[in-house]
């Protein structure tokens, strides 16, 4: 009788673990394929792999974290967009005029194209986003860019995903 348990309670689980997603991604069966287009650097304070580097992570987030295949010829859902914004400001003032921290924010417009969506009004989504890291007023940007930039570019990116394939 336990082992019956067992195999039920095994065979139930691995059941609804094909019908429901912890993500909460959902993503149309008739899609199946994806294209990023190079993102385009529009800020002209931002280094010059920031839009390189944040397409090349926005496809990687797509192919590890969903089924869908990367395709540049006739996609079903399309990315396009451009760093917007790239800006370093001091933040909380104390008295004797310093600063606390300086904050660099990035900022993202993206366009997810649904090709399969057969509503012209529905099929052009855009996404602005724009995520913050903050650092020591005594540290220099140069310092500390690299790793500011990975922090917000995963946040960036965890948002476009978000926003494209969830139905939060």
């Amino acid at each position: 009788m336990k082992n019956w348990i067992t195999i039920l309670l095994l065979g139930s689980v691995l059941f609804f673990q094909n019908c429901y997603s912890f993500r909460g991604i959902s993503i149309d069966p008739t899609i199946s394929t994806f294209y990023v287009a190079p993102f385009e650097n529009r800020s002209p304070n931002a280094t010059p792999t920031l839009a390189p580097d944040f397409t090349e992570r926005l496809k990687d987030k797509i192919r590890n974290e969903s089924r869908l295949i990367y395709s540049d010829t006739d996609p079903d859902v399309e990315f396009t967009g451009a760093i917007s914004t790239f800006n370093v400001t001091s933040e909380a003032p104390q008295p004797g005029e310093q600063v606390a921290f300086n904050r660099l924010t990035i900022g993202v417009s993206v366009e997810y194209i649904n090709n399969r969506e057969p509503d012209e009004k529905k099929r052009v989504t855009k996404i602005n986003k724009s995520f913050y890291s903050e650092f020591p007023s005594d540290q220099n940007l140069f310092d500390v860019q690299d790793e500011l930039i990975q922090t917000i570019t995963t946040q960036l990116v965890e948002d476009i995903f978000t926003a494209a394939f969830t139905n939060w």
